[in-house]
């Protein structure tokens, strides 16, 4: 399954909990594909990310938007 957020346009600590939120539900094929433009949040989700062990790539679609896309297995690179 993959789950996907848009948290344009909220602020921290927003993005953060609804990610964690979806995380749980996340099963070991899942795939959550987030899309964010806070500066803390583009910040603090990668960091969450590693402590927990998931594999993710983190790209900049506009300026200011990145898009992070979240596996718990390894067929994704962290970036």
């Amino acid at each position: 399954m993959i789950y996907k957020y848009d948290g344009r346009g909220e602020k921290c600590p927003v993005p953060l909990v609804k990610l964690r939120l979806l995380l749980k539900k996340m099963q070991d094929d899942d795939q959550c594909i987030i899309t964010i433009d806070d500066t803390g949040s583009i910040n603090d989700i990668p960091k969450l990310l590693d402590k927990q062990g998931y594999f993710y790539q983190k790209q900049t679609t506009e300026i200011g938007i990145v898009e992070i896309s979240i596996s718990r297995t390894s067929h994704t690179s962290k970036n």
